[in-house]
């Protein structure tokens, strides 16, 4: 019963919220009036209080550009978790775009998605977000290409990388920044996430998204921390590999002392 009542405020508070800042986010996109993104951060945290998670940050995001953020990625509150904290723009994959309301969302924070298994689309895709960080946003680059349960860090893809080399080679930029970034799930209702229960937060796969919705909503109070690492400098001779090697393994040694040492909950 409890779980309902959750459920039923908290689709409550984003339907109402939402009406009143859609139509003030295309206003803006359109007239200029404020910058896109502080409607777009109002909604995130909106969406964050109505799923009950509670945000710990250690460190910062950096202030150098152009910058591109390597996160691992764990669920679709990633973006929410994120975008209620900092200027991002983010790197999604294609089928987002066609999601209720989340997709209608993305394309007005201006995302840009990517079709991973068209190769021939790679190419002006890369040339987008290169061009993007050349113009000062802040790019979030989930560097697994998929979505893992929270107890691992799946490798990161270097094909991913692909747009750091192209704002070089195309002259944008003489280097790039690349800032590493661990999202964790850490505690529910205060007690710590084990390993059987980490799968609460994540969201995996081709697991369909309302169920994992409904399941956050009547859950409520889940904490996540989010750890920002030192932003390197990627340059012409840099190798994408090895950069993305470093930014998976300081990734990964985020996680680890995030969930070996939960902050807590309050």
């Amino acid at each position: 019963m409890i779980g309902k009542i959750r459920i039923f405020l908290a689709l409550g508070l984003v339907v109402v919220g939402s009406l009143v800042l859609v139509p003030l986010q295309v206003l803006s996109m359109k007239t200029g009036l404020w910058r896109e993104t502080f409607i777009l951060k109002i909604w995130h945290r909106m969406i964050m209080r109505a799923l009950g998670l509670r945000i710990h940050v250690k460190g910062a995001l950096s202030g150098q550009r152009p910058l591109l953020i390597a996160a691992n990625h764990i669920s679709w509150t990633d973006i929410m978790v994120l975008g209620s904290m900092v200027d991002v723009t983010f790197i999604a994959r294609a089928d987002m775009a066609g999601w209720p309301l989340i997709g209608m969302l993305s394309k007005l924070q201006r995302t840009v998605f990517i079709e991973r298994e068209r190769k021939r689309s790679s190419g002006d895709q890369a040339s987008e977000i290169a061009r993007r960080m050349a113009k000062g946003d802040a790019m979030v680059l989930f560097a697994e290409g998929s979505t893992g349960d929270g107890n691992m860090i799946l490798p990161f893809k270097s094909t991913l990388f692909g747009a750091a080399t192209m704002a070089i080679a195309e002259g944008a930029a003489e280097q790039v920044f690349i800032q590493p970034v661990a999202i964790v799930y850490t505690r529910l209702h205060g007690v710590p996430l084990g390993r059987r229960h980490r799968p609460v937060a994540a969201w995996i796969g081709d697991e369909e998204l309302m169920p994992h919705l409904k399941v956050l909503m009547a859950e409520g109070a889940l904490d996540v921390e989010v750890h920002f690492g030192e932003a390197i400098a990627f340059s012409k001779g840099s190798s994408r590999k090895e950069t993305a090697k470093q930014m998976e393994r300081q990734v990964r040694e985020m996680v680890q002392a995030a969930l070996a040492e939960p902050r807590p909950s309050r």
